[in-house]
């Protein structure tokens, strides 16, 4: 009988933790799935067909797709406003246009030749990819006005992105 009233209290304490486990996980398994909702929320990306812009979207790609290979057009969600995105191959590189429901460019990523970036910007990129090597940089333009460049970085196996002011020097907040 005593080793029943000893065991007693530990099972009881062994089934407290259990409840308390099981409820800490699900409080875990809740944040995280209303933060990835929200997330999800926030930005939505699909790709779309030419035939699913709106009007005006369509005139901005018509004026900015001359001589240009169109690949594709992705739709954006981000912060409740929606996006177009179309996506170009010209004179053999890459250039994304977004544009707003209204057709009016908000933002262009260019690639551009590493080698023709002014001596500063080059400097600067080199300078924040540290020991990693870098490959594709792009010029990244906002309202018409030039305020980053952005290159990929490659540094033991990983890959991740690096920005720069137009003068080469770091930015105070990505673009």
């Amino acid at each position: 009988m005593l080793i029943v009233k000893q065991a007693l209290p530990y099972r009881m304490l062994q089934q407290e933790v259990s409840v308390r486990t099981m409820h800490n996980f699900a409080f875990a398994l809740l944040v995280i799935t209303l933060s990835g909702s929200s997330l999800w929320a926030q930005e939505q990306e699909r790709k779309i067909k030419r035939s699913e812009l709106p009007p005006a979207v369509e005139k901005t790609v018509v004026a900015n797709t001359q001589g240009a290979t169109v690949r594709g057009f992705n739709q954006e969600k981000e912060n409740g406003q929606t996006y177009y995105e179309a996506e170009l191959l010209v004179n053999g590189h890459s250039k994304d246009i977004l544009m707003d429901k209204d057709g009016a460019v908000v933002e262009v990523e260019e690639q551009v030749d590493f080698a023709s970036l002014p001596a500063e910007v080059q400097s600067g990129l080199q300078a924040k990819a540290g020991s990693g090597k870098l490959s594709t940089v792009e010029s990244i333009t906002k309202h018409d006005k030039l305020v980053a460049y952005e290159a990929k970085v490659t540094t033991s196996g990983k890959r991740s992105e690096i920005q720069v002011g137009p003068d080469g020097k770091p930015l105070d907040h990505e673009e």
